[in-house]
């Protein structure tokens, strides 16, 4: 089995998980909370391994942090946590996005093709995220 870790945070919904990319401070671990919130399950936050199964890409926590979310100005925090999942999305929140319909983009890991959004700086972002795992995008 082939696995890497990455700089990234994971929360999972509806059996899928979206992997949050990007530098320290681009708002991983603040996505990752607002999504709880709002019913998502933590799979993994500021380490996330990845592993490539049947063509499939997963996500899963490394075993010191699994259950733990970093809130800045809070702490460490505990949280029920699953995995691994496999991954139906990567946000980029290094990148922010400028158009109000953007194009399909792309992103490789573990030489598979996963869909790749950049970071939306509104208050439904997290929402419009979870619903992507439910449904998809049209």
């Amino acid at each position: 089995m082939e696995q890497t870790i990455l700089h990234a945070s994971a929360v999972s919904c509806a059996g899928k998980a979206v992997v949050f990319t990007g530098h320290s401070g681009s708002g991983k671990s603040g996505m990752a909370l607002e999504m709880m919130a709002l019913g998502g399950v933590l799979v993994s936050d500021d380490r996330t391994v990845v592993s490539l199964e049947q063509g499939q890409v997963y996500a899963s926590a490394p075993v010191a942090i699994k259950g733990l979310i970093e809130a800045r100005g809070v702490g460490i925090l505990s949280a029920q946590s699953v995995g691994p999942v496999a991954v139906s999305l990567v946000v980029d929140m290094s990148m922010l996005e400028t158009a109000r319909l953007p194009p399909e983009r792309e992103t490789i890991i573990l030489a598979q093709s996963l869909p790749l959004l950049y970071k939306v700086e509104s208050r439904y972002f997290p929402a419009a995220i979870l619903q992507y795992l439910r449904q998809c995008r049209v």
